[in-house]
């Protein structure tokens, strides 16, 4: 089986755990969520040096999910990957259990806890300038929302990683275009974006965050320039998988019903 293979069958994976945990417990992001499990099924699936039996190893890759209200397919992606046993997805969301509705650093293989947004860049930045200074080849990835993009305190650690010559940060936008109250360009228009991260001194590629060829290669060969931090904008479809959630902003906070979860799981099974 080729890379791109298992890659889309992980993702696949992802999206029906995904589905499942949010269905249960009536929770919400379920458009987040699906908008973003082909760039986790490639990173968890290929390109992270991470060790599930080291979470702490101090050589591993870092990865933050800045974009923490979709927790629920970052946790399917670190079971997936052996950080925790598949059963424990159960807990999502419920009282007590350390699996929460925003990412926790409480779960192994999460480095920071996220969900108050425009703070995992800045954080990325201090992993990754602290590799610089140690000498250590880890890289520090950072998943980030467009629409968490208007939060101010992103546009610090971009200027910062770039003076600071950060080649191992690398982030990626989830460009669906939607975001909580409306879509990205009515809330405040952010075009153009690859540009404005270009103009702050990073080296950008854009692409689609759905196709497992082009995340793979671009992914692949980072850093995209030597001495400039790295930044992927990977152009997304909200609720991509299930066809009645796709680019519909209802599903930023809706949860699917019995009905729509069977519908949901039919047609992600059907693509596999």
């Amino acid at each position: 089986m080729t890379a791109k293979c298992e890659t889309e069958r992980l993702a696949l994976r992802l999206r029906v755990q995904a589905v499942r945990m949010v269905h249960a417990v009536n929770a919400s992001h379920i458009g987040a969520c699906l908008s973003i499990a082909d760039i986790l099924a490639v990173l968890y699936g290929r390109l992270l040096r991470v060790d599930p039996a080291q979470p702490d190893w101090p050589l591993r890759d870092r990865f933050i999910l800045s974009k923490g209200h979709a927790a629920a397919i970052l946790y399917a992606a670190l079971a997936e990957r052996g950080f925790l046993g598949e059963a424990e997805l159960e807990e999502y969301c419920r009282p007590g259990a350390r699996l929460t509705g925003h990412v926790s650093h409480y779960v192994p293989g999460v480095e920071v806890s996220t969900g108050s947004l425009g703070h995992g860049l800045s954080v990325g930045c201090g992993m990754a300038l602290a590799g610089k200074r140690e000498g250590r080849d880890y890289r520090v990835f950072v998943l980030l929302s467009d629409g968490e993009l208007d939060e101010g305190s992103n546009w610090e650690p971009i200027l910062f990683a770039a003076h600071h010559g950060l080649d191992n940060l690398v982030a990626v936008v989830d460009h669906n275009r939607l975001q909580g109250f409306g879509a990205v360009e009515d809330v405040l228009d952010l075009e153009p974006l690859a540009a404005k991260w270009e103009a702050f001194g990073w080296k950008t590629a854009e692409l689609d965050g759905h196709d497992h060829e082009s995340l793979l290669s671009t992914l692949g060969r980072l850093p995209l320039a030597a001495g400039r931090p790295s930044v992927i904008v990977a152009h997304t479809v909200k609720g991509k998988g299930v066809g009645y959630m796709e680019d519909s902003l209802a599903w930023h906070y809706k949860s699917p019903n019995g009905e729509q979860l069977q519908e949901a799981l039919d047609e992600i099974r059907h693509a596999a």
